[in-house]
């Protein structure tokens, strides 16, 4: 007899799938441009630059790997290792909601080291800067990152349950085995005192 399996929202591949997503999510919004500038005409032949998001955001994409690590860990993660996972899923999520947010509020400080670069002066005077709306995307990752940490702790509670009451409906196979084994011993301590051991 076995435990009836947990509601789907509760499986643990359907966990493990929502976050590995939502963190390829977040990962993906760093490949495009959060960015755009506007520098000063007299400064450079091409006024308008597009930072990405991996340069304007850096450790945004080094949470989104934490995450997807993280989620891979929820596959095999135990009762203890759980709670684990779950706080680095957090910290993860968290990373990513606040860095996304301070750059889409302040995209001018988020531009000036690539505005320094592209004019050759540190400040970047007379450059323009707007965040479009994948650092939105990407603080809306990182909150349901942080809201798969609750998640995780909640579900596996589930996964620990059906993995307790899991039963065999049969004798394990090393028991049939013990058991066949210790029937030839009897047949065969009756055939040496001269009995027919299929009577």
């Amino acid at each position: 007899m076995s435990a009836a399996r947990p509601p789907r929202g509760q499986r643990r591949g359907t966990v493990v799938l929502v976050i590995v997503a939502v963190a390829l999510l977040a990962f993906g919004t760093t490949t495009q441009t959060w960015l755009e500038v506007r520098l000063p005409e007299d400064a450079v032949q091409t006024p308008d630059l597009a930072v990405p998001g991996s340069e304007a955001a850096t450790p945004v994409s080094a949470f989104a790997l934490v995450a997807l690590a993280a989620a891979l860990a929820v596959s095999i993660a135990g009762r203890v290792a759980r709670w684990f996972v779950a706080a680095i899923l957090l910290i993860a999520g968290g990373g990513i909601l606040l860095t996304s947010i301070r750059i889409a509020l302040d995209p001018a400080a988020a531009a000036a080291p690539a505005i320094g670069e592209a004019i050759g002066i540190s400040g970047g005077t007379g450059a323009t800067a707007a965040a479009t709306a994948l650092p939105w995307l990407a603080a809306g990752s990182g909150l349901l990152l942080a809201a798969a940490a609750v998640w995780v702790a909640l579900a596996g509670r589930h996964w620990e349950r059906a993995r307790r009451y899991e039963r065999t409906t049969g004798p394990a196979p090393a028991a049939r085995g013990a058991s066949s084994h210790a029937t030839d011993i009897d047949s065969w301590d009756r055939l040496t005192h001269g009995e027919d051991p299929t009577r």
